[in-house]
């Protein structure tokens, strides 16, 4: 039988449970409620032993103190007040609520009719009340013990020009992996282990992106599907490192990961989802936040407090209007960075988080708050600069301090390798660092995170194999997705035999792998991508848990070929600080010889005209980059030195002989690679001097760097 557990008053800070070594201090805000009740459970989380009336309520915060609870301790809240949708007001004391602060959740949702707070299937919807208690079928909250051994840890503090982004999915890139052991499989031990930062040091990457990992729910359509919320964009639990991906103790592993990862100069950056939860719409469950205090956590339609704002597609949009939600989603920031290590944050549907009223404001609270706070401020901001709602497109909009994932980078050069004309006046603009979008507002060319690919969409194998996307295996009909990819198929749609077309996939993987690396900002490389990985042509496998998602690691010899060509590309990316500057390039000169940091080239070898800038058959560019005198300075204040090089890009179908400048005082010229070669090596061995014709196969870059004279290449292989 169970002994109730003695209660004291304790106090209203911090939110959530607190183990301070003696005892177990709760609290939890709601404006509206009129009464709040703490629900403990026993060990395997089946059985309500105790309810306990929060009778102190200090500014808004429901409080007490058990002196007797322990780590370990299940427990969740039932909140008491009015049920009137129409008023906003959505309180059901039958459903038990996780804790918006719960540093750990234990079992798993199970969907079933009481979990929403309304009767299903009433004429009425939701504004009938459901009275069936849900705790039999929600997880609950754990109270955790927070000790971890940190060590000498210290994060890596990359600086943002010298980035290497890898964007992976924390189960799919390790639960097929040969070397790492089963039970390791697609956890965070499992990214830890020595194959998997083996992999990654190998390549040169200095930070994983990681999808998702917040506890989040599978929603309810896909799961009566077979299906499941694979990417994880559902978050139910801001402070929870969900349970799926734990082999062994949820805080201590991904803890113990991060320590790992930074031990081999890897920076852990998270896929935030700010914007909504896992409750939806009017219709989706309570299973937290609405049931504590929908007025306060939502934005809801001024008109009609029933129905919710609808920024993110997702049925609902967190209320960063309110200091209660804005507290939140800062304590849970500075959790991670200061609890859990972690070096950054990619916010999914950045937008909506800066949402004043209706329209996106780039300055508004949510900015203003991590620009001050001395934690959030020194860690990596990366935006998704877009929403669903009006206005929500804002790339080249946030403000310093901020970078963005630029997904005018990815179609500008999507379009250009595909063959479409009139594109090389703006390709010059992503190559260079975006500074139409960037430089305006202050911002460096790091501002522009740059991607061809990334989780949402066609891989890159399947970007140069499709002309369409084929989702029918998410049972929507294939009306899910983006129908607009900039993808070609090289001739053939999916799968195919033919030499002449493998060949032509391959070159176009190296053409955009190579724009990726040898461009301005910051490159982010989609897991998978280095070793042709496919989706079988679908772009939208957010509910695909299966291995159309995972890494397959059992490589045929060109996947093997692809790879050493990106860490070739890598490689040579580090070495010459010219394709990672600090600053915008403004073609100044730069010797006493009159030559400038950059010059963009015709194929005849002249200098591009105003006019020639606008003709719309225009395929091929060429572009010298200056690295001997970069107007830069490293960390010490030594001036950056770096070779010369030409970047010569050919879209056109057929070869072009492109004409080597005359730039004295350089005279000659070798070529570093040529994706036209079938491992992207430099092909023929012989020096270029000015006025040679370099034959530039149709559809092809290459890269050429000065030779003799001041300082040889300081990365002398061949991919």
């Amino acid at each position: 039988m169970h002994r109730k557990m003695a209660v004291w008053p304790g106090n209203p800070y911090p939110l959530g449970a607190t183990w301070d070594g003696e005892g177990v201090n709760f609290a939890i805000f709601s404006e509206h409620a009129d009464r709040v009740e703490l629900c403990l459970f026993d060990r395997r989380g089946r059985t309500e032993v105790e309810r306990i009336n929060l009778a102190w309520q200090t500014d808004q915060v429901w409080h007490c103190y058990l002196p007797e609870a322990r780590p370990g301790l299940l427990y969740g809240y039932r909140v008491h007040g009015i049920y009137a949708p129409k008023r906003g007001l959505r309180f059901n004391p039958a459903k038990l609520l996780l804790d918006p602060y719960a540093k750990a959740i234990a079992g798993k949702l199970r969907w079933h009719d009481a979990l929403f707070g309304y009767r299903i299937g009433s004429p009425l919807a939701d504004l009938s009340c459901d009275r069936r208690s849900s705790a039999s079928f929600m997880p609950k909250c754990q109270v955790i013990d927070p000790a971890f051994t940190w060590g000498d840890d210290r994060p890596p503090h990359t600086s943002w020009h010298n980035t290497i982004i890898y964007e992976l999915h924390l189960k799919g890139f390790t639960c097929l992996h040969p070397r790492i052991p089963k039970e390791l499989r697609g956890t965070y031990a499992g990214l830890s282990s020595a194959p998997a930062i083996d992999h990654l040091k190998r390549l040169g990457i200095t930070a994983v992106e990681l999808m998702p990992v917040h506890a989040f729910v599978d929603e309810r359509h896909l799961v009566e599907k077979g299906l499941g919320n694979y990417w994880g964009y559902n978050s139910i639990g801001f402070f929870v490192p969900d349970s799926r991906y734990s082999a062994y103790g949820q805080i201590s592993e991904f803890k113990t990961m991060v320590k790992t990862l930074h031990s081999a100069g890897i920076e852990v950056i998270l896929d935030v989802v700010y914007n909504h939860t896992a409750e939806g719409n009017q219709l989706g469950p309570t299973l937290c936040f609405r049931g504590i205090d929908n007025l306060a956590y939502y934005r809801l339609e001024p008109e009609n407090q029933r129905h919710y704002m609808d920024f993110t597609g997702c049925g609902n949009t967190l209320n960063m209007l309110h200091p209660r939600v804005l507290q939140l989603i800062m304590d849970s920031l500075r959790y991670w960075v200061l609890e859990m290590h972690v070096d950054g944050f990619r916010f999914d549907l950045a937008s909506a988080l800066a949402r004043e009223l209706y329209e996106v404001d780039r300055l508004g609270a949510f900015f203003d708050i991590i620009h001050q706070d001395p934690v959030l401020s020194q860690v990596k901001l990366i935006a998704e600069p877009w929403d669903l709602g009006e206005g929500g497109y804002q790339v080249g909009n946030f403000p310093p301090g901020w970078t963005e994932w630029n997904a005018k980078y990815r179609d500008t050069v999507r379009a250009y390798w595909k063959g479409e004309g009139g594109k090389i006046g703006e390709l010059a603009y992503r190559l260079t660092g975006s500074s139409d979008l960037y430089e305006h507002g202050g911002r460096r060319p790091y501002a522009s995170i740059n991607f061809v690919t990334c989780h949402d969409g066609f891989t890159l194998h399947d970007l140069v194999s499709y002309n369409q996307k084929h989702n029918e295996a998410n049972f929507e009909e294939n009306r899910d997705g983006e129908t607009n990819n900039h993808s070609w198929n090289c001739g053939a749609e999916g799968p195919s035999a033919d030499p002449q077309i493998k060949a032509l996939r391959a070159r176009q993987k190296r053409n955009f792998l190579a724009s990726l690396f040898l461009s301005q900002g910051v490159p982010m490389l989609l897991a998978g991508d280095e070793m042709g990985r496919s989706q079988q042509g679908n772009n939208n496998t957010y509910c695909q848990d299966n291995p159309l998602s995972w890494l397959d690691w059992t490589l045929a010899a060109e996947q093997d070929e692809q790879m050493n060509f990106v860490r070739f590309l890598i490689a040579l990316r580090k070495k010459h600080p010219v394709f990672h500057r600090r600053h915008f390039f403004q073609s100044r000169l730069i010797t006493g010889g009159g030559v400038r940091d950059i010059i963009w080239l015709t194929p005849a070898g002249t200098e591009m005209t105003d006019e020639e800038w606008q003709h719309a058959f225009a395929r091929c560019l060429g572009l010298f980059l200056a690295g001997d005198r970069l107007e830069e300075e490293d960390d010490k204040g030594n001036p950056i030195m770096d070779n010369r090089f030409l970047l010569l890009v050919n879209a056109h179908h057929e070869t072009i002989p492109f004409t080597i400048p005359d730039l004295a005082p350089v005279t000659r010229w070798r070529v570093r690679l040529d994706t036209g070669s079938s491992d992207g090596s430099p092909g023929e061995k012989r020096l270029w001097t000015a006025k040679d014709r370099y034959p530039l196969l149709g559809r092809s870059l290459a890269l050429l760097m000065e030779s003799g004279g001041r300082e040889t290449d300081r990365h002398d292989q061949t991919p």
